[in-house]
């Protein structure tokens, strides 16, 4: 086999750890916010550490259109920015601002009129749905103000410059923490308000957020805001957006729901609040250790991007080296994410969960199957969120990364779960190696060469 694409110019691995690193600590710093969350939460009881990830299932989904947007977006940026069209990049923000608060304003709406109807879908223990009822209300109004943060910091990473959302989030996750601690349990002085008081916490933390992005991006000479391009993007753009914005937004939308009815069908099974409570504690140490993937991912769409925009000639070639990097960075992540959660999480961090003894044990076997999925698990993630939309084919990679999903995962999961009741092993080996059914599939297109699209030239026709 030939690894001569590994060959690349002097500066290239430095340039992708550089781009990796502040989007590795921004997630591991957002991802930490999500578990100290479970974490303190957890330490009120098991039942309202379940009802907090039941009342995060159509959070997760806001989030996930948001990331959609914000991914579609970095398609059309990350080009721009190798052409160094400052005025272009503006005009995709404004209709990343316009979509993104719409439906996110739209989403918290029907979370703060219908609470329960809505997690009635998720899960029918009635246990679970009271107690999150207060949570997803006020947290569904907090992710109006993300949606926006989101946006611009997408685009900040876009351009080069993933620190600002390092720190941004650093800042967010310390407030949030410490408004965790003083609210859920009630310390100086206040009274303690469990559930309520994390939901608070995470809201005060999303104005924050806000405020920050927004102070700096009315100071930022780099990029500097264009109120005409925001608030008039033009027809042209538009149509590009819609055009390149639309199968990602609708990717994410798909993945994120099908991978949150995981929590759907075990909110039906039988132990759901064991199961649930396992998987909340499990998934959120994989999202902890698998950042060093989503880092690779987005350095890869940065720069496959930029090269694209810039001409293309090289992007082939260094879509190749940038799987290969992911692949060798999903054997670290699988060698971490065991030696994190034997050394350190099972014999310290697991008591101290109001766990019962059965859900302890189905967190053990979910972390083994993450593990064994974490080298095909980042190769997937970079072929189709960094190289493939990277190179402008989003549609191509929208279906890959969606059809084995609903098509073959989804199907057998209600199968196992709700029909033949299969052992819980099973069941969590399904879920967690979802990704290796993609790795053939994006392996061809990315080897077809055929992923490589200008999409500025929609707007230079």
């Amino acid at each position: 086999m030939n690894f001569s694409y590994l060959r690349r110019e002097p500066g290239f691995y430095r340039r992708v750890f550089t781009l990796a690193l502040p989007v590795v600590l921004q997630n591991l710093i957002t991802t930490s916010l999500g578990f100290m969350d479970t974490f303190m939460v957890g330490l009120v009881g098991q039942e309202q550490m379940s009802a907090v990830t039941v009342a995060n299932v159509p959070i997760y989904i806001i989030q996930l259109i948001v990331f959609g947007l914000q991914s579609g977006s970095r398609v059309l940026i990350s080009q721009f920015w190798g052409r160094g069209d400052r005025e272009s990049i503006n005009r995709v923000m404004g209709i990343g601002f316009f979509v993104a608060g719409g439906i996110s304003t739209l989403c918290a709406l029907t979370m703060g009129l219908f609470p329960r109807q809505v997690l009635m879908l998720i899960t029918d223990n009635a246990r679970l749905v009271e107690l999150g009822t207060s949570y997803i209300r006020i947290v569904g109004f907090s992710y109006i103000l993300n949606s926006l943060s989101s946006i611009y910091i997408g685009m900040q990473q876009s351009i080069e410059n993933p620190r600002f959302g390092m720190t941004v989030f650093a800042i967010s996750t310390v407030c949030n923490t410490v408004g965790n601690y003083i609210l859920i349990f009630g310390k100086l002085g206040l009274p303690a308000l469990g559930i309520t008081g994390a939901a608070i916490a995470t809201f005060s933390s999303r104005v924050v957020e806000f405020v920050i992005s927004l102070v700096y991006a009315l100071h930022c000479k780099q990029m500097p805001l264009l109120p005409a391009c925001i608030l008039r993007p033009g027809k042209a753009t538009f149509r590009s957006f819609v055009k390149f914005s639309t199968p990602v937004l609708l990717n994410e939308t798909l993945w994120g729901t099908g991978t949150s009815l995981y929590t759907v069908i075990m909110g039906h099974m039988a132990g759901s609040t064991d199961l649930i409570s396992a998987y909340t504690v499990a998934g959120n140490i994989d999202k902890m250790v698998t950042v060093a993937i989503f880092g690779v991912a987005a350095a890869a769409a940065v720069i496959v991007g930029k090269e694209v925009g810039m001409g293309g000639k090289n992007a082939y070639p260094i879509g190749q080296a940038l799987t290969f990097v992911a692949f060798c960075t999903g054997f670290g992540v699988a060698i971490a994410e065991q030696l994190l959660f034997w050394l350190v999480l099972k014999p310290h961090v697991l008591p101290l969960f109001s766990m019962t003894a059965a859900s302890a044990s189905l967190c053990v076997t979910m972390m083994i199957c993450y593990s064994i999925s974490a080298p095909l698990h980042a190769f997937a993630t970079t072929g189709i969120v960094g190289v493939l939309r990277g190179g402008g084919d989003v549609r191509i990679a929208m279906l890959i990364d969606v059809l084995p999903l609903w098509c073959l995962t989804l199907p057998l999961l209600v199968l196992l779960g709700l029909v033949l009741h299969a052992p819980i092993a099973i069941f969590c080996f399904i879920m967690a190696t979802e990704s290796a059914l993609k790795v053939p599939f994006g392996l061809h297109r990315i080897r077809s060469g055929k992923w490589i699209h200008d999409v500025t030239q929609d707007l230079n026709a």
